[in-house]
């Protein structure tokens, strides 16, 4: 697969790369950091004409994405991410309902690997338990298990959040919902036309990602740093197998797309693993500190969203999942944001 990058934002265009970054004078600092923009603010983020970015290379993870001549550096080791405690889900209105993470078998081998599993696994694997009845099918169409009734009630979605978050809205197709240790898992009641809406836009994902032969081109990349903004148009994004350890490494996440950038030279781009920051003590994830010349500090640093137009900023597509196993099947745009808060 072949990335296709056109059209950078002529006045704030991508700087050259330089070299000898400085390193990050506190690790401290910088945990704290994350942990407010990811918490206190959740996530989990050119000339005329077109480029065309290299080809995949053979070697896919980790070792393949760091380089020297872009200054790409993945910082930090990872460790296991696999859930070992006993997890609760809460179904408004039947009941609070325990379950071990071991027990739960995934109905997308596609997208997870053995031992991880989504929000949706969880509610399957309490029905097959006999706590409730449910109905559900597989809808190509959307890419997605659509839970049609439980205990014949139709218009169930979610409310989730991972260690040290809070409930918020999430448009996230639920069955590509990592689930984590230590995180909140409510089932609720919602409108149907509030479903149709959500649905409609994973129609029109899957049908523009058909219409692009199966390539997963974002038509709109916005990097709002804090020296400058970089505008992306019709960027192909590869896998790269970053976190081969929960998802299958054929899997594209919201964070290929700064590493499809940087890979193409159109950026540079620093990655940081965090186990465990402050209060949250599951973290287990990747996140972006330096994007060019703009490089967390303090209090301020980049955030994400993705999605479609529909469901900007609260309205569902910024939330708690780190962009590295936020798997996206083809989005309206993939946004990386500054913020100081």
């Amino acid at each position: 697969m072949r990335g296709l990058i056109c059209k950078k934002d002529k006045n704030m265009g991508a700087k050259g790369l330089k070299k000898g970054r400085q390193k990050r004078e506190l690790m401290m600092s910088k945990a704290a950091l994350v942990l407010l923009l990811f918490f206190v603010v959740p996530a989990f983020w050119m000339i005329p004409g077109c480029s065309t970015a290299p080809s995949q290379p053979e070697e896919t993870g980790r070792n393949a994405l760091v380089t020297e001549k872009h200054e790409n550096r993945i910082l930090g080791e990872m460790g296991d991410t696999g859930g070992v405690r006993p997890g609760e889900a809460v179904i408004e209105g039947v009941g609070t309902f325990t379950f071990r993470p071991e027990d739960v078998q995934t109905l997308r081998p596609d997208i997870f690997r053995d031992g991880h599993i989504s929000l949706f696994d969880v509610l399957v694997h309490l029905h097959e338990k006999g706590h409730f009845q449910m109905d559900y099918y597989f809808d190509e169409e959307m890419n997605t298990y659509v839970l049609n009734t439980l205990n014949e009630d139709e218009g169930w979605w979610y409310n989730a959040y991972y260690d040290g978050g809070w409930p918020e809205k999430s448009v996230f197709r639920m069955d590509h919902y990592p689930y984590k240790d230590k995180m909140f898992l409510s089932f609720v009641p919602v409108s149907q036309d509030y479903l149709d809406s959500i649905y409609k836009t994973y129609r029109d994902e899957i049908n523009r990602k058909r219409g692009n032969e199966g390539k997963l081109i974002v038509p709109e990349v916005i990097i709002e740093g804090r020296k400058e903004t970089l505008n992306f148009e019709n960027v192909e994004v590869r896998p790269h197998g970053l976190r081969n350890d929960v998802l299958q490494p054929e899997m594209i996440t919201a964070i290929d797309v700064i590493l499809t950038l940087g890979e193409a030279g159109e950026i540079s781009y620093d990655l940081q693993w965090y186990e465990s920051i402050g209060t949250a003590e599951v973290v287990k994830s990747y996140w972006v500190n330096r994007i060019n010349e703009d490089e967390s500090y303090d209090r301020c640093g980049f955030v994400y969203e993705a999605g479609a137009e529909t469901f900007r900023f609260f309205r569902g597509n910024h939330n708690h999942i780190p962009s590295d196993v936020r798997v996206i099947n083809s989005p309206e745009y993939v946004k990386y944001f500054w913020i100081c808060i």
